[in-house]
């Protein structure tokens, strides 16, 4: 039986990982949990902590039917072992156990060293992945899975202001419950357990952004009109479809937006959700034209180009529509930060995908014509 080390990252891009290797035992390095589980108090992306409760839940379950530190079997076939670094082992020069990948990569050296001969690390990282070719470490790449079409293609206004939702059906649950039993008081601008009328202790479970979402909606049974626990709210409901992607959260999330915007129509961000939530929600027409609104206020919103794109494409099969909408994107991302190109290389790559899509579905593109020459694949 071959061995199978997973470093983090790969973990987090796909849980199902853990059951990917029936022919092999898998072993998790306990580094790797403890990076896993800092996850909880850090401010990071809400599908990444998402994925790591994912990813201990899992461990959890498998707990339950032996010991990890021993090894247990994996309901698809292998086993699956969880494994500490032994200070007594002696490492190559170059591995420090001061970082995380370091400490990753010794485990997988120290397994080797005890006799293991057809060891594989897999790992999505490019350093730690030539590293452990100088040490002899036989090394794979897994690809994540696809994280669902809003993560994959629809893009958000730079996460201005973005409330993680993390508190997903137990929230809705403590708040009708909270509604019902008449906890809140009248006092709601506070920010105190009383204002909120949540507990001292429960409150104290949660973190910031489940207490932000939290108090949004305490707010909005004593105000209905208050324009930012409108939109927090409204978030949070965009952020559960993107997790569970059902398509009632859509609806909600659009209940709320259009709610705000009768407050704040000039809000061009909260526009640009609303378009995506309209397409998810089934309503391309009203996607495409709302986040036409949106293009004609401010003509270089460069998510409102992008997401027209998608709903010309996606919703549409409108390929030269889609490709000139990603051909517009690319011109108002040449420059900027790392998040900006980011965007820039999705529109170019979605160009090349859309061009192989036409020429497919009997629609072929006049690339040059367009104007999409070296947007094709060559400079992707």
């Amino acid at each position: 039986m071959r061995t199978v080390v997973l470093d983090t990252n790969v973990l987090l891009g796909d849980p199902g990982s853990l059951g990917a290797y029936p022919d092999a035992e898998v072993i998790i390095p306990d580094t790797v949990l403890s990076e896993i589980d800092k996850l909880k108090t850090q401010r990071v992306d809400p599908e990444l902590r998402f994925k790591g409760r994912e990813v201990s839940r899992r461990l959890f379950e498998l707990s339950e039917t032996g010991s990890l530190a021993d090894g247990v079997d994996l309901p698809a076939g292998g086993r699956l072992r969880v494994v500490p670094l032994n200070s007594d082992v002696e490492l190559p020069e170059g591995l420090a156990t001061r970082n995380a990948d370091d400490r990753i990569l010794a485990v997988a050296y120290q397994v080797c060293s005890q006799g293991c001969e057809d060891l594989t690390l897999v790992t999505n990282d490019l350093n730690m992945l030539l590293k452990a070719q100088t040490l002899g470490i036989k090394v794979e790449r897994r690809a994540e899975t696809d994280a669902g079409f809003a993560r994959k293609y629809i893009i958000r206004p730079f996460q201005r202001y973005r409330v993680p939702l993390t508190i997903l059906a137990i929230a809705i649950a403590v708040f009708a419950g909270v509604f019902a039993l008449g906890f809140y008081t009248t006092n709601l601008n506070e920010t105190s357990a009383t204002a909120t009328g949540v507990p001292t202790e429960f409150r104290d479970l949660l973190s910031a952004d489940q207490r932000t979402l939290l108090d949004g909606l305490v707010k909005l049974e004593a105000d209905p009109n208050d324009p930012e626990a409108l939109k927090n709210v409204a978030n949070a409901f965009y952020n559960l479809r993107d997790q569970t992607g059902n398509v009632q959260y859509a609806q909600k999330a659009i209940e709320y937006y259009e709610r705000y915007l009768k407050l704040r129509p000039d809000d061009q961000d909260v526009r640009t959700d609303l378009a995506a939530m309209y397409f998810y929600a089934g309503a391309t027409d009203r996607a495409i034209q709302t986040a036409t609104q949106v293009i004609e206020a401010s003509p270089d919103h460069v998510q409102a180009n992008f997401n027209l794109g998608i709903f010309y494409w996606r919703g549409r099969n409108d390929y030269q529509a889609a490709a000139l909408q990603f051909k517009k994107v690319v011109e108002l991302t040449q420059n900027g930060d790392s998040h900006t190109q980011l965007i820039n290389d999705q529109a170019r790559s979605n160009i090349a995908t859309i061009i192989k899509e036409a020429d497919a579905a009997g629609q072929p593109l006049d690339v040059k014509a367009l104007g999409l020459d070296g947007l094709d694949g060559g400079t992707i």
